[in-house]
C-alpha cells in the first residue's frame, strides 16, 4: 500500500510503503470491541463501595420478643431492610480487569490501524516538530492539513515543542509510539503517523 507523505506544511514530502500485513486487513468489528473493552476496564478505579449489615454501627440486640407481636420475626436492625441497614449485595472494591491474549492485542491494534488505512484517515508526516512551542502557528499549520479532531504518533520521542504547542489544541492528542493503543486511535476522527512511527510499527510487528 502506497501513501503519500506530506510536511506539517502541506507540503508533498514523497510517498511511502506501507505494510500490508499491518495496513491493508479487513478490518473485524469483534476484535477491536475485544481490545477496547479489556483497555477501558483495566483503566476503571474499581473504588465503588457500599456498606453491608456487618459494617454498620449499630446495636445487634433483638429488636422486639420473637414471639406475641404479629410481625416478622428480626434479630438485628442492622439488616438490609431497615432504615439505615446494611446494604444487601452492594458494590465492594475490586479491579475489573481481565485477561487479554498478546497476540489479540496486536492483531486488535493492526485492526484498528487497517480500519484508518481502509477509511481513507490516515496521514503518514514526515517530521512532527516545531521551530517554537506556539499553539497558534501549530493550530494553523493543522488547519492546512485539515486537522480538527486528530490523534498525532511521533517516534520514541515527541519533540518537546510540538508537544508543548499541541496540547491547548482541543480535540487533538499526541503520543509517542509505545503509547499508540486502539481506543485513542478510535476516538479520534483521523490518525496522523510520523515516518518514524510508522517504521517502529513495522518492526514491532516483524
Amino acid at each position: 500500500m502506497k501513501l503519500d507523505v506530506t510536511t506539517l506544511d502541506g507540503g508533498n514530502a514523497g510517498a511511502i510503503e506501507l505494510d500490508e500485513a499491518i495496513f491493508g486487513l479487513e478490518p473485524r468489528a469483534d476484535l477491536i470491541q475485544r481490545y477496547v473493552r479489556w483497555q477501558l476496564a483495566a483503566r476503571q478505579a474499581g473504588t465503588h463501595k457500599s456498606l453491608g449489615r456487618s459494617e454498620i454501627a449499630r446495636t445487634g440486640k433483638k429488636v422486639y420478643r420473637q414471639k406475641g407481636t404479629g410481625g416478622a420475626r428480626h434479630g438485628s436492625a442492622r439488616a438490609p431492610q431497615y432504615r439505615g441497614g446494611g446494604k444487601a449485595f452492594g458494590p465492594v472494591v475490586r479491579s475489573h480487569a481481565h485477561d487479554l491474549p498478546k497476540k489479540v492485542r496486536q492483531l486488535a491494534l493492526k485492526h484498528a490501524l487497517s480500519a484508518k488505512a481502509r477509511a481513507q484517515t490516515l496521514i503518514v508526516l514526515d517530521d512532527a516538530r516545531a521551530v517554537e512551542p506556539k499553539t497558534k502557528a501549530l493550530k494553523e499549520q493543522f488547519g492546512k492539513l485539515g486537522l480538527s479532531n486528530a490523534l498525532v504518533i511521533g517516534g520514541t520521542e515527541i519533540d518537546t515543542n510540538f508537544r508543548l504547542a499541541a496540547r491547548n489544541i482541543p480535540n487533538v492528542d499526541v503520543l509517542p509510539v509505545q503509547g499508540i493503543n486502539v481506543y485513542d486511535i478510535l476516538r479520534r476522527d483521523t490518525l496522523v503517523l510520523t515516518k518514524a512511527a510508522v517504521d517502529a510499527l513495522e518492526a514491532r510487528f516483524k
